[in-house]
């Protein structure tokens, strides 16, 4: 059973019942009548793709999201989930492009031919050419993360600057005078990733306000590197009794590179920072953490995706989201000085 059959059983023209499926043009109500009571006989269904395009949708959104690395994270992943679920649950598919601005035909694709009826950016810079190319389009797009000066663009993102803000004080509290920042990539920095470049800021104020000592470290996302950045901070200064970390990917070797060095968690270094609940989880001790809700993320935005699409003219929206930090093992009182 499809359109035709519909039309011919019906006696009218496959248009006249593709107009009263889709309501683009009048049909008179007898007509209707008559064409809704061979569709109820029969059982026809329409193809969900079929009525899309009959309205100029495709039911797809585009989600673009180039890895950072060579591999993704398990929070990039989490990120990744959240936006498909969210997607299918309003009865949409997710087309995941590695388009970055500079890949003229990967761009052209997603937004010049219209593959999908709008578009989610991830990985976001300070300065992003890619929403730039958005905002110049008229496309529909969110994105996930923030540029420098956001404003006329939807966005959500986590208020990393506030959250790295209340770690430091947290181990302030706790008396820890000498700490550090473990932070993203040295490559991450220096391509703008908004993410790091808040979260260093919201470090280095917070030490400068509540007159600490603290020193910032690059860190690729591994283990391996994670273990590297422990010794540097150690070895730089030995009296760091305090770490704040952003990286979840290397959090495994940072554990181990405390160890090695004979420094136990709590008892001689404490760690806290931003991480997937998972990965806070996983290592031992947990790590108190602000948990990155990435499944709520991913379905605000669709969420606003979806207002973009309906009605690209309205004001858009933003949702910066300052979870609470998680109080787990990883943090305990500073270790008193020897005497």
């Amino acid at each position: 059973m499809n359109i035709r059959e519909v039309a011919r059983r019906a006696k009218v023209s496959r248009s006249t019942v593709s107009y009263a499926l889709s309501g683009k043009r009048p049909v008179s109500e007898a007509t209707r009548r008559r064409i809704q009571q061979v569709i109820d006989e029969m059982g026809y269904r329409p193809n969900a793709f079929a009525r899309a395009l009959a309205r100029g949708e495709t039911r797809t959104l585009g989600l673009v999201f180039p890895p950072a690395g060579s591999h993704y994270t398990d929070m990039q992943l989490n990120f990744i989930g959240g936006v498909t679920e969210a997607a299918a649950a309003r009865d949409y598919d997710v087309l995941l492009s590695v388009a970055d601005a500079g890949e003229e035909q990967s761009f052209q694709r997603l937004i010049g031919e219209r593959r999908v009826d709008g578009a989610i950016l991830m990985e976001i810079r300070l300065r992003d050419a890619r929403v730039e190319r958005m905002r110049e389009s008229g496309f529909p797009f969110v994105t996930i993360g923030r540029i420098g000066e956001p404003d006329g663009t939807a966005w959500v993102d986590l208020d990393h600057r506030t959250l790295v803000r209340r770690c430091v004080q947290h181990l302030s509290d706790l008396g820890h005078r000498h700490l550090a920042f473990v932070n993203r990539s040295e490559t991450l920095l220096r391509a703008g990733y908004e993410s790091a470049h808040r979260a260093q800021d919201g470090f280095e104020h917070a030490v400068r306000d509540l007159g600490l000592t603290g020193a910032a470290y690059p860190c690729d996302d591994d283990a391996m590197a994670g273990e590297r950045c422990a010794e540097r901070i150690l070895a730089d200064d030995p009296e760091t009794t305090g770490i704040v970390t952003v990286n979840e990917a290397s959090l495994g070797g940072l554990y181990r590179g405390l160890a090695n060095a004979g420094r136990r968690i709590p008892h001689d270094v404490s760690v806290t920072g931003i991480a997937g609940a998972r990965w806070a989880e996983a290592v031992t001790p947990a790590l108190t953490a602000a948990d990155v809700p990435a499944h709520e993320m991913g379905r605000i935005a669709i969420e606003l995706l979806l207002e973009r699409v309906a009605d690209a003219g309205a004001p858009p929206r933003d949702r910066l989201l300052t979870p609470p930090v998680v109080l787990r093992a990883s943090t305990g009182s500073a270790p008193r000085p020897a005497p």
